[in-house]
């Protein structure tokens, strides 16, 4: 059955990119839609996802809020065999068979029909979907998210971490306890066990893999970070100057953070001693550390991380001639002045700003925007990697 699951996700198409801001992906069952088409029927907080193994087959997302009525139908004949397009339009509906485990879409004039092939979970299926319906219909996002919020906290205290997933059976777990793995745009919830060998993560939903594993004899740093401007962010590191972290956990409790950051750096030998801003000046004054090395250090310092595109890392413009053919590094003037903000280069500039400020109300500001937010950070990321020089010019 593992084996299974495991070539159907090596397989499909499905990334949590596909979720909507905020949404969390529940869970996944093998369906059938429309007879001939076997997929993956992805529950999600907001929506229903079926993901074709036919890679011919487009992915089909099914937002919730979209569904006006939801019930569980109980037939004793198979409505596969009863099939067909319906052309007169009807309002958004969810159906369920007892005896056969279908579900029926009925969007605007077009049906689409899943069957599970696990019949006994279809149950299950309806109250979970006749739940997350209803918090989809609430009019206020905020009562969504608290309502969705609390169904994904009753799914992880149903669940805890699977201990056959150990390497050893000599290791000695130390604690667990419930997670969000981070990502660009993506938390994926699910349950950390740290052993006196291991560093575990087990998604409540197995994607991208059941369980991510990391040796604590390869890890070479760990951070606190903040994440949504609270102290509950923790970022581990297997290599030494890499920008990109192994991986990134958002706890729920700044003390289950704490904990298990304190029994890393305490008991990994290899682990490096913190360092402060200075003792990392001093090393690149010395040329120990390379312009870009140092940087990323002071990154790491300010809880700046790729995996968070609120606090994505950050370079400084350090080159202030842009009109010479050559640039002459000699020469103290090529060079910006680091001591103030780039907004203040500019006298003439700055005065224009200062000017303004003195004559707004309270409360004043001398800048109208910051220097980075998430916006900024994908306008910029979808310019660099993999792209051609075509796609540079979009």
């Amino acid at each position: 059955k593992c084996g299974h699951l495991s070539r159907l996700v090596l397989s499909c198409r499905f990334s949590l990119l596909l979720l909507d801001l905020e949404e969390y992906f529940f869970e996944q069952h093998t369906a059938h839609h429309v007879v001939t088409i076997r997929g993956s029927f992805k529950v999600c907080s907001r929506s229903i996802i079926f993901d074709p193994e036919d890679f011919v087959e487009p992915i089909l997302k099914i937002p919730l809020r979209d569904c006006t009525n939801i019930e569980f139908v109980e037939r004793e004949t198979n409505p596969f065999n009863e099939y067909e397009l319906s052309s007169e339009t009807v309002k958004p509906s969810l159906r369920f068979s007892f005896c056969f485990a279908f579900i029926q879409i009925l969007c605007g004039s077009k049906k689409m029909t899943f069957q599970l092939e696990v019949q006994s979970k279809t149950e299950d299926v309806v109250q979970t979907l006749l739940q997350l319906h209803r918090a989809s219909c609430l009019e206020k996002l905020g009562d969504q998210t608290a309502m969705i919020a609390a169904n994904l906290q009753s799914r992880l205290a149903r669940s805890s971490f699977d201990k056959n997933c150990f390497q050893s059976v000599a290791e000695k777990p130390h604690m667990e306890c419930t997670v969000e793995m981070v990502t660009p745009l993506v938390s994926n919830p699910g349950h950390v066990c740290i052993t006196d060998e291991n560093l575990y993560f087990q998604p409540l939903n197995g994607y991208p893999e059941q369980v991510i594993q990391i040796k604590l004899q390869q890890v070479r740093r760990i951070y606190k970070r903040r994440h949504g401007l609270k102290p509950l962010g923790l970022e581990v590191f297997c290599t030494e100057n890499d920008l990109c972290s192994d991986i990134y956990l958002k706890f729920y409790n700044t003390a289950d953070r704490d904990e298990i950051y304190y029994y890393m750096a305490t008991f990994l030998e290899n682990h490096i001693t913190e360092h402060t801003a200075e003792s990392y000046m001093l090393q690149w004054q010395r040329g120990h550390l390379s312009n870009y090395q140092y940087l990323l250090h002071l990154n790491n310092l300010a809880d700046r991380s790729c995996n968070d595109l609120s606090q994505y890392p950050v370079f400084p413009w350090v080159i202030a001639d842009y009109g010479s053919s050559q640039l002459d590094l000699t020469n103290a003037a090529t060079f910006r002045d680091l001591s103030k903000p780039v907004g203040a280069l500019n006298k003439e500039r700055l005065d224009r700003l200062l000017a303004r400020y003195s004559g707004m109300p309270e409360p004043r500001f001398i800048y109208g925007s910051h220097y980075s937010s998430p916006g900024y950070v994908l306008f910029y990321l979808v310019r660099v990697g993999r792209f051609s020089s075509h796609d540079a010019r979009v």
